[in-house]
């Protein structure tokens, strides 16, 4: 695989030519870069999640954190009055893999609930799509109801359940803007001017929306003020705005439940983190140049829960908990897990490697420093008062 893929470059060099003023934001050049139908990152070749992809995810550890989610989607279940019907919606499936941990953990543990449920995946890779179809053949064999559904085509109002997603929100396409003489300015990107091996450079100008300066408005934020130097750079994702309008559109009853590294708007927006939180991902190398490996990267920002809590309130979506991964894995049963590894049938070298595998779940350095985010629509108030098993936090084990 070359660095760059030319034919995404060209793409993306026709755009700034034909834009206005010779430049684009940042959000439609990442846009690009991830999402061309063609091109695009996830898109263009299949894209190898795990150990020798790029990056891997909770799922790409085995099948404990699908088999613990399955375990508080049941949960849900039963806070809703067990509906004959429960509606469980993944957004950015992967390869499959959590899809499957989950159906497999339910038909052996929870068949009545198997029954009910109609999986949902929601994907906009084709090549994703097809390995997940390969991954989860055996269950549409099974005659359990799994669907591959774009919102657009999901009724309104139409689903009760659970709607959740694992490191999703990170690769929405972001704004970057910036400090410029105690102004709010946004940084675009146009084609180089310099005789080099880069294809795109950043110029700054006013912002392109007045959505930008309104967002830290509603979070809360004083940005830009005289406590920020100038300079100072960040990122705002807008994209969560339409997101949590379908969400909550086709969402008549239950919960959202997102899953990702992030920070809430005080944290997010410290003095400190003045260059942002973009990072790009090339076998898992993580760097924070966006115009390397150009249609062959990764790249991802980390959420602000503090915006997805705000913004949900205007649709409907009540914030109900928040906690990190570790815990909310504990308080599932991980710990659970680990004190049995010593009274299995297990040789010494895979009680390593399960160890090893449940350790980096809850790694608060890691995938244990992970935002658990739930919300939910339509809840009586007996149902809100129900604190689910997941956000009753559990101590690690000593």
């Amino acid at each position: 695989m070359s660095e760059n893929n030319p034919q995404l470059v060209q793409i993306i060099q026709d755009r700034i030519h034909n834009s206005s003023g010779q430049k684009i934001t940042f959000a439609e050049y990442m846009d690009l870069v991830l999402y061309h139908p063609q091109q695009g990152y996830y898109n263009a070749h299949d894209i190898n999640i795990g150990k020798s992809g790029d990056f891997f995810t909770s799922s790409s550890l085995g099948s404990d954190f699908g088999e613990l989610l399955a375990q508080q989607f049941v949960e849900m279940w039963e806070v809703l009055g067990k509906p004959v019907s429960f509606d469980l919606v993944e957004m950015g499936a992967g390869k499959g893999e959590l899809a499957n941990d989950i159906l497999n953990y339910l038909s052996q543990h929870y068949p009545k609930f198997l029954n009910v449920i109609h999986y949902h995946i929601i994907e906009q890779s084709p090549s994703l799509i097809e390995q997940q179809e390969a991954k989860l053949k055996s269950w549409q064999e099974k005659e359990v109801n799994i669907s591959w559904d774009d919102w657009e085509n999901i009724p309104e109002a139409s689903l009760t359940g659970c709607i959740f997603s694992n490191e999703l929100v990170d690769a929405f396409p972001v704004h970057r803007v910036q400090i410029k003489e105690g102004k709010l300015k946004e940084i675009y990107v146009t084609i180089s001017s310099e005789q080099d091996s880069s294809f795109f450079q950043e110029v700054l100008d006013d912002i392109s929306t007045d959505e930008l300066s309104d967002y830290f408005s509603k979070i809360g934020v004083n940005f830009p003020s005289s406590r920020y130097e100038d300079g100072y750079q960040t990122e705002v994702n807008l994209e969560i705005i339409p997101w949590l309008n379908q969400v909550s559109r086709c969402l008549k009853k239950g919960y959202l439940l997102t899953i990702d590294y992030g920070y809430f708007a005080e944290k997010y927006y410290d003095l400190q983190r003045s260059s942002g939180t973009l990072q790009c991902y090339y076998q898992h190398q993580r760097h924070n140049n966006p115009y390397y490996y150009i249609g062959n990267q990764d790249i991802t920002t980390h959420v602000d829960f503090t915006a997805l809590q705000t913004y949900g309130k205007q649709v409907n979506l009540k914030p109900l908990n928040f906690t990190r991964q570790a815990l909310f894995l504990m308080a599932l049963g991980l710990g659970n897990r680990l004190n049995q590894l010593s009274q299995g049938h297990f040789n010494a070298m895979q009680i390593l490697q399960r160890r090893d595998s449940l350790h980096q779940l809850i790694d608060p350095m890691g995938l244990g420093g992970f935002g658990v985010l739930l919300q939910g629509k339509a809840l009586t108030e007996g149902e809100i008062e129900q604190t689910l098993q997941g956000f009753q936090e559990t101590p690690f084990p000593s």
